[in-house]
């Protein structure tokens, strides 16, 4: 049974709660009073630094958005960004998945040897901070001549992603009683289709954890990626952020605003996918030992 709260202990409780939401809520409505507001138009002259702390804006504009669609960068459109990004977030997302979920099944479903020293592998990976993949990554991809492409972004994101699709899926197939799939292959079903019938639409919440943080990854990433791409109609819009700085300041309007278009897609997709992540995140346990 759980113990009822009291009003003192209710009241205090909503308050901290309302109190740690500000440091959510207010960047937000900070940074689309800096989208909306016409007097921060300027580029790179430092005019567009805000004059007050006020969530109004000045003057109510769309400019910024103007600006930041014809011109985010020298020259790529802000539709070609787009573009950039959704590939390289795509194809992280997906490339992801399929590692995680072959590797994750493996791992959950058979003992073969170097089973424990490799799970323990992929959880020393996902520790390793990102920079630390740079040198290695810059070296092999420059070898392979795919450095400077959209390619060479998806592979170094995907391998920041993968080990954590394998261990989420993992983790999902282990709840999944092995019993549902050995009836059925005793029915005459395949490993694949059994797989695909059976044990897949179990751990889907799981699977677009994996997809879902994998997509956002790639998708809001600049740092990485700004080592490998050299050429401008390779960048992404995450990369264009840090591009929008100028020589005399920063362009407050016109980056706001194209933070709110990176901001949009994300939203979007986790409305679409808020369920199946939300009880994704809860499911499975981390282990290595069974």
């Amino acid at each position: 049974m759980f113990e009822k709260m009291t009003w003192r202990r209710q009241l205090s409780t909503q308050l901290m709660l309302a109190f740690a939401s500000l440091f959510v809520v207010l960047p937000v409505l900070w940074m689309l009073r800096l989208a909306f507001d016409g007097t921060l138009s300027g580029i790179s002259s430092g005019t567009g630094r805000p004059k007050d702390s006020g969530l109004v804006p000045v003057q109510w504009s769309t400019e910024n958005f103007q600006l930041a669609w014809n011109s985010p960068t020298t020259s790529t459109t802000l539709l070609g960004l787009l573009g950039n990004s959704l590939i390289v977030a795509g194809g992280t997302a997906l490339l992801s998945l399929v590692c995680g979920i072959t590797a994750g099944y493996a791992f959950a479903r058979y003992s073969f040897p170097g089973r424990k020293p490799a799970l323990f592998m992929t959880l020393v990976l996902l520790t390793l901070p990102p920079a630390g993949l740079t040198a290695p990554f810059f070296i092999f991809l420059n070898d392979l001549k795919i450095r400077d492409s959209l390619l060479s972004l998806i592979l170094v994101y995907s391998a920041i992603a993968v080990p954590f699709a394998i261990w989420t899926v993992r983790n999902a197939i282990q709840v999944v009683p092995p019993e549902l799939e050995e009836a059925a292959m005793l029915e005459g079903g395949g490993i694949t289709r059994v797989f695909r019938s059976i044990t897949l639409p179990l751990i889907l919440p799981s699977v677009a954890v994996a997809g879902f943080i994998s997509f956002t990854l790639a998708w809001s990433e600049f740092a990485l990626g700004w080592v490998f791409i050299s050429t401008p109609h390779n960048v992404t819009l995450a990369m264009a952020l840090y591009a929008m700085r100028g020589a005399s300041g920063v362009a407050w309007g016109p980056l706001a605003a194209t933070a709110l278009i990176v901001i949009l897609p994300v939203l979007a997709l986790f409305y679409l996918l808020g369920r199946y992540v939300i009880s994704g995140l809860t499911l499975g346990t981390a282990t290595i030992e069974e």
